[in-house]
């Protein structure tokens, strides 16, 4: 009698599960941080951890970073078919958001916030 019953109301839940299964999880890890999905403007100032200032000029393939000591370097995207990862030879920046996690060679990586 119970298998009878699991038989019937299996056909019905079947597309409940189907629709559950296609819910979308783009903004899964930023669900609780609005402000961690905007998106990178045209030159935004950011404050790293070490208490420098730089300023990120987005370029569209490519980014140029001024340092604080007004020295200027230009990274181009990352692979190129993306637009949050930028570097050559042994420099990089990764821009997710707000924040910025900036990879000179042969130096810690820092964290900026913008």
């Amino acid at each position: 009698m119970a298998l009878g019953r699991t038989f019937r109301i299996t056909p019905a839940l079947f597309p409940l599960l189907i629709t559950a299964a296609c819910v979308s999880q783009t903004n899964a890890p930023n669900a609780g941080n609005p402000l961690a999905d905007s998106p990178q403007p045209r030159t935004a100032t950011y404050t790293c951890a070490d208490g420098a200032r730089i300023t990120i000029e987005n370029l569209g393939t490519s980014v140029r970073v001024l340092g604080p000591d007004g020295a200027s370097e230009d990274l181009p995207a990352s692979p190129a078919n993306q637009n949050s990862r930028f570097g050559e030879a042994h420099d990089a920046i990764v821009i997710d958001g707000r924040d910025a996690l900036v990879m000179k060679g042969g130096k810690t990586p820092l964290t900026c916030k913008r």
